[in-house]
Formats: structure tokens, sequence, C-alpha cells
């Protein structure tokens, strides 16, 4: 089982994931904000006005980046937001599981408990495959969400790979390596969209570039 101290540094490390995509979220709406339409707030009205039209163009900005981006770089883009999403998901669905809560339950097969890397294997097997077979940029950047998928429940029980039981729950489950490939993922992502935004916004708002 997780100690108390395991169980606080991975706290601590979700907050700091939060607060790394609350700032970049935070610092892109208000970097429209002043470069943008949007007008600056001189009472509540105006903030409630401003902040709509703000929001707006923010997404704007990121459709705009999304889409004058490179097919490597949106594909690369694609594959870690797929891992992080999915890697997220399974541990809160395995947390669900374990408290007895909501509407999941584990898999089996007969007797067998079939564990979410089989499915993240098939996933990432058959994304790739199919990636090698087409050899198109355009379908290779759609292939990238399930193959970040896949690979994300790969790693998740990476611990029950290399101990061959399963020690999900124990201070073996690969805290550590969930922590670093956790990170590693967001990390990719912040770096990728803040280059996104960037280039959105030379093709959406006014003026050289504050």
């Amino acid at each position: 089982m997780w100690t108390r101290p395991h169980r606080a540094r991975t706290r601590r490390l979700a907050a700091t994931a939060a607060a790394a995509t609350l700032a970049l979220v935070a610092g892109e709406l208000a970097h429209v904000w002043r470069r943008g339409r949007a007008p600056l707030p001189s009472g509540t009205r105006d903030l409630v006005r401003g902040g709509g039209i703000a929001a707006r163009e923010t997404v704007e900005v990121l459709r705009a980046g999304y889409r004058s981006g490179s097919a490597d770089e949106t594909a690369l883009l694609n594959l870690f937001v797929a891992f992080g999403g999915t890697f997220g998901a399974a541990r809160a669905v395995t947390h669900a599981i374990r408290r007895g809560s909501g509407p999941f339950g584990n898999v089996h097969i007969g007797r067998r408990h079939i564990h979410h890397f089989v499915p993240g294997i098939a996933l990432a097997l058959g994304a790739g495959g199919a990636s090698i077979a087409f050899r198109h940029q355009a379908v290779d950047r759609w292939l990238a969400l399930p193959f970040g998928a896949g690979a994300a429940l790969i790693i998740d029980e990476t611990a029950l790979l290399i101990e061959l039981e399963d020690v999900y729950w124990s201070d073996r489950g690969g805290v550590s390596i969930d922590v670093a490939f956790g990170a590693t993922s967001l990390l990719a992502v912040l770096a990728l969209v803040a280059r996104l935004l960037r280039r959105g916004e030379a093709l959406v708002l006014p003026g050289p570039a504050g």
C-alpha cells in the first residue's frame, strides 16, 4: 500500500501540474487581452465583457496555431495530449474501482483479470502498424491519438510488467516511473502549446507582439 509520504508527494506533484497548466492559460488570456480587441477593464461590466472577448480570441488563437502547424508538430502534440489525458483517466478509473464508487469495475475473461496494459498494447500496435502501412502525414496526426493513449495504458502498469506480479498499489508500483512520464508529458504539452499559441497570435491578433 502507498504510505502517507508517497500520497503527499503525489498530491504535491498533481498540484504543481495543475498550477503550471493554469499559469499557461491565465498568461495567454492576459496576453491576448492586452493585444486583442477586448477593452481593458475599468469596471465590473468591462471586466465581464472584456473577459468574454479575450476568451473567444484565445480559442481563435489556439485553433489558428494548431491548423498552421506542421504535420509532425501536430502529431507530436496529439500524441502527448492523448498520453497525458489517458494516463490521468486510467489513474482516476482505477482509484474509483478500488474505492468501489462509480460504474467502473475490473474486466475478467473467465477467471482471468485483464489489466489495462492489454488494450494499451492493442492500441499502440494497431496505430503504429497503420501509420507504417499508410505512410501519410495527414493520417499520422490522428493515429498519434490512439498511439499515445495505448502508450499511457502500458506505462501505467510498467511496474506490473517488470515485477511480474500485481504491485500497482504498493510502493513498488512505479510511483517514480509514473511521475517521470507524467511530468514529461505535461512539460511537452505545455512547450508545444506555447509555440502553437505564439504562432496563432501572429495570425489572429493585430499589431506587433508585446
